[in-house]
């Protein structure tokens, strides 16, 4: 995989699309400097707009008004953030962030023959072609055209306009994929549509360097390719808004909860994925389950050192719990999951769990999304990413999974401010009074934990409310008063609140396995609500959000359960972590540790990995390794608070 390649192309893209995306708004009459209203000349399906041009721009038809009028509204909801140019700009690179997430699912999906109709939408099946194969035969597609739309496309083909017809297929495509991936593709006839410009023959174009500058086979699953190709290209596609952060870090500017992904999201390094996964995830149901063929599978599953006799007694009592586990019963979660790289890869050590205990892949594919996969981030468009990624990896192993009908457990953390809270007295019709106000009072404690939400993450504590009930009681609401004015919006009310009952749950639930690269970033750089809330709430470990994340992991592992981490190697030594450190030894016990120091992710800071599983066993002897000369030393099993801290 070539990432320089890789790199340089998203980099690039993110301020291509940026800078199309502010042109063409700029034709619309917006843009950072303010908006222009419509000439008095205009109507009601045709404006004007006077933006210094010898011919007055105009806006023409009912649906691009509308989406125009989206626009304007989208910035000013933004503007009560910031300020106007703030918001504008917030609102453009949200868009570029949109279509490049497109862009990126079409090209692989097309490369891996994972699109429904198997046309490709980007490119050709013959290399030397620039016109892709579906300007070419565009009825031989999965698209459903009106008769008005065919004939408009044999227009476009009879005139030459290509570009023109490029951009309405790709459109319709994105749309007719909302069907199977509805998280990413989510259907555009909004401002977003309006706002892209998009061409194949257009050489500086992004479709061109996409299709041009990065290797066919870095997609392809077949020739090495890896669906690790999306999680880089979201790095990469960051790497401009880390750098800004930074830089106002150096400037002592707190961090916002809207940078907080770019400052914090490391791509994690491949072995390090495997490393965490495989003595997690890979040790439980080996413990409960040997198989050497199995173990032999995994590079970097670490045998247990010889015990004492005391020691294996307690962990024998493990291995029988074990036994009784089923692949359907075990539940592993990423709560930082980025673009879904430890999602993935857990996922194959899953696939794997579930076919030698019998399964096909098709079974086995479709119950590892509905039972034991799940996935948060702050992130929307990491999610978005993420979510395809994984949905990819299921594909990849049941050729029917892309039907819009399978659950998969990955989610956005949302906010609750917006939900309008007088809606909720709509809601539960047909429930007994005790029950429905049961429901109101654990829906409204819910709803108050998620105010705020995206400055907090994963790290907040939601309790284990009775999540069918909330969903019963949202779902239930009668016709006529849906129908009063009061009641105006409260469909996209009901949607927003049970999004928040599945995160929620998934929030509240435990885990067999916890597996995460936390954010880095210490109180001194957070914002104020942040930073009151690990007061509150973190007072172990409030120093900095990995140390939280160590302690938030510890509360979502179920017992005897693992949690397996990426972190700075601070928390071993400095006397700000004491007494987290101590949390440690009294509640969990460390299984292996890798020392790496600097230069892990290629900039200078230290790491540290390891697995931990939450059960007090005195005197367990772990595997412990130090690199030195680029090299990992082992040290002679023996109990970390040893060699570390005492």
């Amino acid at each position: 995989m070539n990432k320089t390649a890789i790199k340089n192309f998203a980099v690039w893209a993110r301020n291509k699309l940026i800078a199309d995306i502010t042109y063409t708004a700029g034709l619309l009459g917006i843009n950072g400097e303010g908006i222009l209203d419509p000439l008095p000349q205009s109507s009601g399906d045709l404006q004007f707009f006077d933006i210094g041009t010898k011919e007055y721009a105009k806006v023409e038809g009912k649906k691009a008004i509308r989406q125009r009028e989206a626009f304007v509204k989208a910035i000013r909801a933004k503007e009560q953030e910031s300020d106007y140019k703030t918001a504008f700009t917030a609102v453009v690179e949200g868009i570029a962030y949109t279509w490049f997430n497109r862009l990126i699912a079409i090209r692989f999906m097309e490369v891996n023959e994972y699109l429904p109709s198997r046309v490709r939408v980007l490119s050709s099946e013959n290399p030397a072609k620039l016109e892709p194969d579906f300007v070419t035969t565009p009825f031989d597609t999965d698209l459903e055209f009106t008769e008005k739309e065919q004939n408009l496309v044999l227009q476009l083909k009879d005139e030459n306009r290509l570009d023109e017809l490029f951009r309405i297929l790709f459109i319709k495509q994105c749309n007719k994929l909302h069907e199977i991936l509805p998280e990413l593709f989510e259907e555009t006839d909004d401002y977003t549509e309006m706002l892209l410009t998009i061409s194949f023959t257009d050489k500086d174009g992004v479709v061109y360097h996409l299709v041009h500058d990065i290797a066919e086979d870095d997609f392809n699953v077949e020739k090495g390719g890896q669906v690790e190709i999306i999680g880089w290209l979201y790095q990469y596609y960051n790497t401009e808004p880390k750098n800004e952060t930074f830089a106002l870090l150096k400037k002592k500017v707190k961090i916002t909860k809207e940078r907080i992904p770019a400052a914090t999201q490391l791509f994690t390094p491949d072995w390090i994925v495997r490393y965490m996964v495989e003595n997690s995830l890979g040790r439980l149901w080996l413990e409960g389950h040997p198989n050497e063929n199995l173990k032999s599978q995994w590079k970097y599953y670490l045998d247990e050192a010889e015990q004492e006799a005391e020691v294996e007694a307690e962990l024998e009592k493990i291995r029988e719990e074990y036994k009784t586990i089923n692949p359907t019963d075990i539940k592993v979660i990423d709560p930082c999951m980025g673009s879904g790289h430890i999602l993935v890869y857990a996922f194959d050590v899953l696939m794997q769990i579930y076919e030698v205990a019998g399964y096909t892949q098709r079974e086995a594919a479709k119950s590892i999304l509905e039972n034991n996969l799940y996935g948060l981030d702050i992130d929307d468009r990491a999610f978005q990413m993420a979510y395809f990624a994984v949905m990819m990896k299921a594909r990849q192993y049941n050729r029917r999974i892309l039907n819009g009908e399978t659950v998969c457990h990955v989610y956005s953390i949302q906010e609750s401010n917006g939900v309008n809270r007088n809606h909720l007295k709509f809601l539960g019709a047909g429930m007994n009074e005790q029950e429905r106000k049961s429901a109101l009072e654990q829906l409204t404690g819910l709803l108050d934990t998620f105010v705020d939400a995206k400055e907090y993450g994963s790290i907040l504590n939601v309790e284990e409310y009775n999540y069918e009930l909330l969903r019963r009681f949202v779902s239930q609401s009668s016709e006529g008063e849906q129908m009063s004015m009061e009641s105006f919006g409260l469909e996209d009310t009901k949607a927003h609140v049970l999004l928040l009952i599945e995160i929620g749950q998934v929030m509240a639930q435990k885990y067999n396995t916890c597996v995460t690269n936390p954010p880095y970033m210490g109180n001194g750089s957070m914002g104020d609500k942040l930073l009151q809330f690990a007061k509150q709430h973190f007072v172990d470990s409030k120093t900095d959000m990995f140390s939280m994340f160590i302690e938030k992991c510890s509360i979502m592992a179920k017992p005897n359960g693992f949690y397996a981490m990426i972190t700075q190697p601070s928390f071993l030594y400095l006397l700000s972590f004491e007494k987290l450190r101590r949390r440690v030894t009294e509640t969990a016990t460390i299984i292996t540790l890798l020392d790496m120091g600097r230069g892990i992710f290629g900039i200078d800071f230290g790491s540290t990995s390891f697995v931990i599983r939450k059960q007090k066993s005195i005197g367990y002897r772990g595997g412990y390794f130090k690199l030195y000369n680029r090299i990992f030393q082992y040290i002679a099993p023996s109990d970390i608070a040893q060699l570390y801290w005492e």
